[in-house]
């Protein structure tokens, strides 16, 4: 089955009609913003909403600033934020290369100049990779309703394949990554052609103090990580002295962390392989940008 079937539309020319509009129609609406993932599921009926609420216009979504208050220091990427502007931003390249790194190899031009932000995170797609980068990055989702606003960690913003911590009456608004002064970062992927999904994917950040280890975090995408992340590695390495032999063990560690299934991408071993393989390369490209070698 290729055609969708029969959806109401409505259009939202703010955050406040949006939600207006989540509330009205109920948990059988869904939002669609670049819908390169949302109309492929409908075209197939993996997904039926009754209707789909258009969310282009909310152009008060769509920043990328530097934030600077007396408690933090942050990147704010708004929801509605589309993938070419994060690749083409000079501020994301100044903080954190990871971010390019994974633009430029997310689908293809026509995806990147539609697909948004909040939709990527929202999608929770396994595959991902906007999400694995967060996750390393341990940024944190704002979430919007009508009763205020809440901030969830992006580790901790999927609940499953396919889904997430959102109410129904909620929309992501915006999503924080803290600034890290000295921050070296990196995104390594394996993929079967040029735009595909991943096979395997890792992110990695790093904050040197000389050769040791301040600060890290990494993050997969295809692999069945719990949360996206690689949690005994980032332990593992954080006071350490980045030595070839911790680079290996952290990889050790996070291929411990992954449970991969086997498809048609490749079986089990080979993506715990990768992951390995993926999180000492991306270890060592954040390393290096982090003590200006590249």
């Amino acid at each position: 089955m290729q055609t969708p079937a029969p959806v109401d539309y409505a259009r939202a020319h703010s955050v406040d009609e949006a939600l207006d509009m989540l509330e009205r129609y109920g948990p059988d609406s869904r939002l669609i913003a670049g819908g390169h993932s949302l109309i492929p599921m409908m075209r197939l009926r993996i997904a039926q909403p009754e209707r789909v609420i258009d969310i282009n216009d909310l152009h008060d979504l769509d920043y990328i600033r530097a934030i600077s208050t007396a408690d933090a220091n942050y990147l704010a990427i708004g929801a509605m934020t589309r993938h070419r502007t994060v690749l083409a931003s000079p501020v994301i390249g100044e903080h954190y290369a990871i971010l390019h790194d994974a633009e430029r190899v997310i689908a293809d031009p026509i995806v990147r100049n539609r697909g948004t932000v909040g939709g990527s995170l929202c999608q929770a797609d396994p595959a991902e990779d906007l999400t694995a980068v967060l996750s390393a990055l341990r940024a944190d989702a704002v979430i919007s309703s009508r009763n205020g606003s809440r901030t969830v960690p992006v580790r901790e913003l999927g609940d499953g394949p396919y889904q997430t911590v959102l109410d129904d009456a909620e929309i992501l608004t915006e999503v924080r990554i803290p600034i890290r002064p000295g921050v070296g970062s990196a995104y390594q992927k394996v993929e079967r052609r040029t735009g595909d999904w991943a096979v395997a994917a890792v992110g990695a950040y790093l904050v040197l103090d000389g050769d040791t280890v301040r600060d890290v975090g990494i993050g997969m995408a295809a692999l069945g990580a719990e949360h996206g992340c690689a949690p005994d590695a980032e332990e593992y390495l954080r006071g350490h002295e980045l030595t070839a032999d911790a680079i290996e063990e952290a990889g050790r560690l996070a291929a411990a962390a992954c449970h991969p299934s086997a498809d048609q991408r490749g079986p089990v071993a080979y993506k715990r392989h990768l992951a390995d393989e993926l999180t000492r390369r991306a270890l060592r490209r954040a390393a290096d940008r982090a003590q200006g070698r590249i």
